[in-house]
């Protein structure tokens, strides 16, 4: 967990100038990879990822922070990865969600709006032997346990 730590101070002491990126997450695995991913408000690129790698690296090695052979892996997080930040739904306002809830209730529909404590989905609603509707819904974070972007191939 000390790795941990230390691997995310050396991410944001590295993105510090870059205001339009952000650390999502750092974990370290059994299999002793250790993963990095950072994103962008417009997406975030191989020389960035690039850079951040050397950085951590670099200073991993020169620290000893992680006494065993590790393999490091820094990328943007992929597309069937749940978002974690509100930063990355504001992101992704427009696109499909499935959302899951708490009772394990799963609603879907086009991400309207992001709001401090939630977000607003427009769903489709189908009801026995009616036309569809969409429906406007208001979820908050808290009720919220995955969130996935939907990926269409129309």
């Amino acid at each position: 967990m000390q790795a941990e730590k230390r691997v995310t101070e050396l991410v944001e002491e590295k993105i510090s100038d870059r205001p339009e990126l952000f650390l999502v997450e750092v974990k370290m695995l059994p299999n002793n990879k250790l993963i990095i991913h950072v994103d962008g408000d417009e997406g975030i690129s191989i020389q960035d990822c690039a850079a951040i790698s050397r950085h951590v690296g670099f200073h991993l090695e020169e620290e000893n922070t992680i006494d065993k052979a590790y393999n490091l892996e820094v990328s943007s997080p992929g597309v069937g990865e749940p978002l974690k930040l509100k930063r990355q739904y504001v992101k992704n306002i427009g696109r499909d969600l499935s959302v899951k809830l708490n009772g394990g209730e799963i609603k879907e529909g086009k991400l309207l709006s992001v709001e401090d404590n939630g977000i607003t989905i427009e769903a489709k609603v189908k009801e026995k032997g009616k036309k569809a509707t969409l429906e406007e819904t208001s979820i908050d974070f808290s009720s919220i346990t995955e969130t996935k972007v939907l990926i269409s191939f129309k």
